[in-house]
């Protein structure tokens, strides 16, 4: 049997050195900690000059429910509605990296619109926007419902980062009730930029408490 050439190796080594470098590098969350599959996250807009809280599922138009979209709410002490994060075709948890696709998925317990998933989705229907709505109600192998979050860019705080989906960068607009909406733009004065923050009991809790006692349900922007 022929042993491999040291130039073989070679090549195999600077191959493999090749698909490390061009890699992407893990995503982080505020305290500089990984972002991980098996865990639940508020995502937190750094840029949109309005001086409210987190990303929730909203209805995008008022009279209409379902689908919902996703707003920022204009409540600044509530830290928005946890997510997860998975990869289209992953068996495993697993830590999300800049050049995976993923989806994301509210984590609510009250759902109102029962028979639309949680999945993030970019709107493809016949009557969607110039810049379309990104809604709630994706499925989990469709490429609507794919997402990468990427850095931010150079000057950006430190784990902060940008959405994009296959049709484009995700920003925001200001929608049917005076509040960010999420939606799909190629305007990059309206690029979304967002930190994550992980969930933890206090937070939840506390988030929990304050929206029952404005008895505002799962839509707390209003």
């Amino acid at each position: 049997m022929n042993k491999p050439s040291v130039v073989s190796f070679l090549i195999t080594l600077l191959l493999a050195a090749a698909v490390c470098i061009q890699g992407g590098e893990p995503v982080k969350e505020t305290v500089g900690n990984y972002l991980k599959t098996d865990q639940q996250y508020y995502i937190q807009p750094v840029n949109t000059n309005f001086p409210g809280g987190g990303l929730v599922p909203a209805p995008p138009t008022i009279g209409s429910l379902c689908p919902l979209g996703i707003v920022q709410t204009a409540l600044y002490y509530i830290p928005g509605v946890p997510v997860s994060f998975s990869t289209p075709n992953a068996i495993m948890e697993t830590t999300i990296s800049t050049d995976d696709y993923v989806n994301i998925e509210f984590k609510s317990k009250i759902w109102l619109c029962d028979k639309f998933s949680k999945f993030w989705k970019v709107d493809e229907s016949s009557s969607a926007a110039e810049e379309p709505s990104i809604l709630v109600g994706g499925t989990k192998q469709e490429q609507n419902s794919w997402f990468k979050i990427e850095n931010a860019g150079e000057g950006a705080e430190a784990n902060t980062y940008k959405l994009t989906s296959f049709a484009g960068p995700v920003g925001t607009k200001i929608g049917t009730f005076k509040v960010p909406q999420l939606v799909v733009t190629n305007d990059k004065a309206k690029t979304l930029l967002v930190k994550f923050k992980k969930v933890d009991e206090v937070t939840t809790t506390t988030s929990t408490s304050r929206i029952e006692k404005l008895g505002q349900g799962m839509f707390p922007f209003y």
